[in-house]
């Protein structure tokens, strides 16, 4: 799968994109994100607190239980604020 990051959880974690093979417990975006965590500090910094982040399936906004795939892409940012 291939995972995209924005803003300052693409600072935190150190990269833009990458593409990973997720264990199978990784089923839905919590999953994943709890797997990612364990990857390093920065995973663990960027994903401390879920809230502030918006995720996004295959470019559709889903909420932290859509489930994920193998082939998918996923992008992981804060929310878009306006002014």
């Amino acid at each position: 799968m291939k995972l995209m990051y924005f803003a300052w959880v693409r600072q935190r974690i150190g990269t833009a994109s990458e593409t990973v093979d997720a264990p199978a417990e990784a089923a839905t975006v919590e999953d994943l994100v709890a797997w990612l965590k364990t990857r390093g500090p920065g995973y663990a910094e960027a994903f401390r607190d879920t809230r502030a982040i918006r995720f996004a399936v295959n470019q559709e906004y889903v909420e932290p239980t859509h489930p994920v795939a193998a082939g998918d892409e996923i992008a992981f940012f804060p929310p878009v604020t306006g002014g």
